[in-house]
């Protein structure tokens, strides 16, 4: 007994030692709404505190503008539009139509928000520029920011990640974690590679942090958290706390280190991928 107490406590120790090896952002000193300040404006650019997109100076004829999120872009051209997101547009998604709306926790209805800024095509941008503040790790340069606007054919959505009712995560398979749960029920991650993935190798973030709440579909705001920019406020390897990433997404994601947490981040939801699904237990994040 007393050998195996010393083991869990020398296994406890290795890895409190290996999660120091992840810095924890503690020096910020630029806001982390990052590009969604909106050049000054801050949260009255998505959230309009009075009157909807007519608060924010928009003509729209909506007569429901504003009355969910306090909402202050214009949903108008979106309306019922059907885009077809990923592998030749084959996850379809139907936008809801005007008077519909009754959730703004709607996997469609936030899609339909996020697209009222960066569509693009039936949307048109205001004060965007239609590219990433950031640039681009490793590679340079920056990315387009505009789905239905991106440099290719116009109003194309195929090149963008799958979202909506058809994009659901699932559990085993050739593809997916050997977790539990998935389509409508709460992910569990407790087999013997998704466990070891969640609680030490990455920690919650994506998939089974917001979809732990039984969310059904993938949403924009699955991958990023559309209020903190630079900064995930999360869990890694069982250690809460505050760790880089980019691009708003919702995970610790930082590839100039030279480690694999853009990987790992993907993986959070793709399993099949992962060292863990190969029998490779040891590969860390950093």
């Amino acid at each position: 007994m007393k050998q195996f107490v010393q083991s869990v406590l020398i296994l406890a120790a290795g890895a409190a030692v290996a999660m120091a090896q992840i810095p924890q952002v503690t020096n910020q000193t630029s806001d982390i709404l990052g590009a969604h300040t909106g050049y000054g404006r801050g949260c009255v650019m998505c959230h309009a505190p009075h009157s909807g997109a007519g608060g924010n100076g928009v003509a729209t004829t909506d007569v429901a503008s504003g009355n969910y999120a306090l909402w202050g872009q214009d949903l108008t051209p979106l309306y019922g539009q059907k885009l077809g997101f990923g592998d030749g547009g084959t996850y379809a998604v139907t936008l809801p139509a005007a008077g519909t709306i009754t959730s703004a926790h709607d996997a469609n209805t936030i899609i339909l928000f996020c697209l009222s800024c960066h569509d693009g095509n039936l949307a048109k941008v205001g004060m965007m520029k239609g590219k990433t503040v950031e640039t681009l790790p490793i590679v340079g340069g920056n990315a387009p920011t505009l789905l239905g606007n991106d440099g290719t054919n116009a109003g194309n959505y195929s090149n963008d990640h799958p979202v909506g009712a058809q994009a659901i995560v699932s559990c085993g398979g050739a593809y997916n974690w050997d977790c539990t749960g998935g389509n409508t029920t709460a992910i569990s991650m407790n087999g013997p590679a998704s466990s070891v993935f969640a609680n030490t190798n990455y920690g919650f973030g994506v998939s089974f942090g917001t979809f732990g709440t039984a969310v059904t579909a993938v949403t924009c705001t699955s991958c990023h958290n559309q209020h903190s920019q630079n900064v995930y406020a999360g869990t890694m390897g069982g250690v809460k706390g505050y760790y880089q990433t980019a691009f708003f997404l919702r995970g610790y994601y930082n590839p100039t280190t030279g480690g694999n947490s853009a990987a790992q981040f993907c993986r959070q939801c793709h399993g099949g991928e992962s060292n863990e699904m190969a029998g490779q237990m040891n590969v860390k994040t950093y």
